[in-house]
């Protein structure tokens, strides 16, 4: 279902861009928590297995200048970096939206309350009661319109925009090529 986004533009519910973007959204507090859970776990381990911390431990071998490639360790440790860099990836790009985007105030609210915040809220009601003090008047009906915006717009910065949302412009400036592109 298309909903409208400002007067002109869709909002593309059905693109897979939007819903990667749900897809990682929904599953934020999820990573968030397991994250935490296997820095903890990593953590008791040197402490148990090395009698130290992780960061001395990794200062020691540095200076010794011992390699850990192809270790359990060496994995651990990439796959908690490859996690914490999709959550700061996830971050800036809410940053982003909430400094820059003409409704970013409004939207980061929107996806706070309903994805990003530590605990997460039982129900629509909630989170409506939770967005009052930042969105004035808001509504059901205003809450569910703003909410796809807000993803799509989120979308925007994490994905790039699509050539649906620059097809329009190109053929004004490429006629020839983008007809011929789509052959």
């Amino acid at each position: 279902m298309n909903r409208s986004k400002g007067k002109n533009q869709p909002v593309d519910q059905d693109s897979p861009v939007y819903h990667d973007t749900c897809k990682l959204l929904k599953n934020y507090r999820d990573a968030v928590w397991n994250l935490e859970l296997d820095v903890q776990h990593v953590r008791r381990e040197f402490e148990i297995e090395y009698g130290n911390s992780v960061e001395e431990f990794l200062d020691s071998i540095y200076l010794a200048g011992a390699d850990i490639y192809g270790t359990k360790l060496e994995n651990y440790a990439r796959s908690i970096e490859r996690s914490n860099k999709m959550l700061s990836l996830l971050t800036s790009a809410v940053d982003i939206l909430r400094s820059k985007h003409k409704f970013g105030e409004q939207y980061y609210w929107i996806l706070y309350y309903t994805y990003l915040s530590p605990q997460q809220l039982q129900n629509t009601d909630e989170i409506i009661d939770k967005l009052r003090p930042h969105i004035a008047n808001i509504s059901y009906r205003t809450y569910y319109r703003k909410k796809p915006q807000a993803i799509d717009a989120l979308s925007g910065i994490l994905w790039g925009y699509t050539s649906r949302d620059c097809l329009g412009v190109l053929d004004k400036f490429f006629p020839k090529d983008t007809e011929s592109e789509k052959e």
